[in-house]
């Protein structure tokens, strides 16, 4: 089929956390293998741990569960893996590219009102999180990354333990990207049009995560981890259309079509294409003139030398 491209710009973004903010994919797989290790299981391969990506922590630790076969509870290994886990995240960092793209994305603010029309550049792009971690181990990853989730106003943090999703309605349903939009709407400022789903850019790294965002109505980037890329070479396709079937025969018309336009694979987040979503990112002199005209103390030196670089730049 034709791909669409007469989009409107994307007034929204809503992110993943795992494997596509921050890397934690590796250090996943090693606690869960030091579990396997312990018990003589064999190492965790990329095919099963595909499957696990993306997904609410108990429904995720059940697919894992019935595969590994361990010679213990599930209960006993999701506490030993959360032990491990204990020792490992803290040391969490983001992936290329995302501090300077969190951090564009949150100086659009400084277009807020300047055009007559938001839903046309320059505008803001209102940005949520939306991940299946839950809340403690939300904190156990980001607790050492306050400014990098600064952005992130807190009533637009959606994790996977908000009482406002219905308990197995994770991931690869479409219902915590229908919430995290939500948390934007109710709080747009004054005059602004609600956003509408194809207004939206969800990021995500995982399959069961692209099938969500498809499911949602919105846009996707899919960011994955290299071996994950790997796991579905020549079904690129069907994942960008959303269509691996991670959620079963369950409203199949609410996914793409192969091609269709609604979804592109990134390799990294370095770089992004933000022409393409119809974001414009201020320049330095623009935020100087904003914060100068809200009253802030800003050194005469700093103007002259943004002016000139943009000057210089132009």
């Amino acid at each position: 089929m034709a791909p669409k491209t007469d989009f409107p710009p994307v007034r929204a973004c809503l992110f993943d956390m795992d494997g596509l903010l921050l890397d934690t994919e590796d250090i996943y797989t090693l606690c869960v293998n030091l579990v396997l290790e312990k018990y003589q299981r064999p190492k965790l391969p990329w095919t099963i741990k595909a499957k696990l990506q993306g997904r609410p922590g108990p429904a995720a630790n059940q697919i894992f569960h019935d595969w590994a076969k361990l010679p213990i509870s599930l209960e006993q290994y999701t506490k030993e893996l959360y032990a491990l886990q204990g020792q490992h995240f803290p040391g969490t960092q983001p992936l290329p590219g995302v501090a300077k793209l969190l951090g564009d994305l949150g100086r659009t603010r400084y277009w807020a009102n300047n055009t007559a029309d938001p839903t046309k550049p320059p505008h803001r792009v209102h940005i949520a999180l939306a991940t299946s971690s839950h809340e403690a181990n939300f904190r156990l990853k980001t607790s050492h990354l306050t400014e990098l989730f600064s952005v992130f106003e807190t009533h637009r943090r959606v994790l996977g333990d908000d009482k406002r999703i219905e308990p197995g309605r994770g991931k690869p349903l479409p219902d915590i990207f229908l919430l995290a939009l939500k948390t934007i709407n109710d709080s747009l400022p004054a005059g602004e049009p609600p956003i509408t789903p194809e207004e939206c850019l969800v990021f995500e790294d995982s399959v069961p995560g692209v099938e969500a965002g498809r499911r949602a109505g919105m846009r996707v980037i899919w960011c994955p981890h290299p071996m994950l890329k790997k796991v579905y070479a020549g079904r690129e396709g069907e994942v960008l259309a959303g269509r691996t079937g991670e959620a079963g025969d369950v409203d199949l018309h609410q996914v793409g079509e192969i091609d269709d336009g609604w979804a592109q694979y990134l390799a990294t987040l370095v770089d992004f294409p933000y022409d393409k979503y119809g974001i414009v990112v201020p320049p330095l002199a623009v935020e100087l003139e904003r914060e100068m005209q809200d009253g802030a103390q800003i050194d005469d030196g700093e103007v002259i030398q943004a002016v000139e670089g943009c000057a210089v730049a132009s």
